[in-house]
């Protein structure tokens, strides 16, 4: 099924998509949110190493997110779908990956972090069922930065 998640081992050719990918659909925050976006200092072989918590739909990879498991919460990073492919509920669909994989692990929560700049992202992960727990400042800010969300595993 091509609107099927897949994860992406060291070597996959799909993980210099999930690279363009993020610094594309990212490239809007460009002068927007403040600190920058870590996309600016991401590598393909940065994604290597993460290698099994990358996952992608399509090929090339048209949706990405990347998991990492910490304490009692899969952490939901680097949530990108393509311009194109907007609109088929790939979101969601990385969302549902995330809720399974967290579940897998014996985790109870999914988390995540929104840049405070980004409401159409807040609004966005809000209406897929996350609520703020948080508010956090980079390091060298003295005012918050990002909002950390949660929703409950299901099942």
């Amino acid at each position: 099924m091509p609107d099927t998640p897949r994860p992406l081992g060291p070597d996959d050719p799909g993980l210099a998509d999930v690279l363009a990918l993020i610094r594309t659909e990212f490239a809007y925050m460009d002068g927007v949110i403040d600190p920058e976006s870590s996309m600016h200092r991401l590598t393909v072989d940065d994604l290597a190493q993460r290698a099994g918590r990358v996952w992608g739909i399509g090929d090339p990879v048209i949706a990405c997110v990347v998991l990492t498991a910490k304490d009692d919460a899969l952490y939901i990073g680097k949530l990108a779908v393509g311009q194109s492919a907007r609109g088929r509920g790939l979101a969601r669909v990385l969302v549902e990956l995330a809720d399974a994989q967290a579940r897998e692990l014996g985790l109870n929560w999914l988390e995540l972090q929104v840049r405070i700049e980004l409401l159409g992202n807040q609004r966005a992960f809000k209406a897929l069922g996350f609520h703020e727990t948080g508010r956090t400042a980079h390091p060298g800010y003295d005012r918050p930065t990002s909002i950390t969300y949660r929703r409950a595993v299901t099942g």
